[in-house]
């Protein structure tokens, strides 16, 4: 379902799904909203490195969504 979605967009989905982001998150599912791939940079961080600390940190978000989400963002980072 996600398979074709830029990482901006799924951070879209996650922002417009998971109604209180857990604050270690945040800074993680931030920075996914300026990531096309997950090949880019932001800043000096991979967007693979950002992808995975955001994934340990989404522990608390549950659901269908999130583990669609979650699974499709683990596939990138093989």
């Amino acid at each position: 379902m996600f398979k074709h979605c830029s990482i901006k967009e799924l951070a879209q989905v996650i922002d417009a799904t998971w109604g209180n982001v857990y604050f270690g998150a945040r800074p993680y599912l931030d920075a996914m909203h300026e990531l096309e791939n997950i090949d880019d940079n932001y800043y000096l961080d991979s967007g693979k490195s950002v992808v995975l600390y955001f994934l340990a940190n989404a522990q608390t978000w549950r659901g269908q969504t999130a583990r669609e989400v979650k699974a499709e963002l683990k596939r990138r980072c093989k």
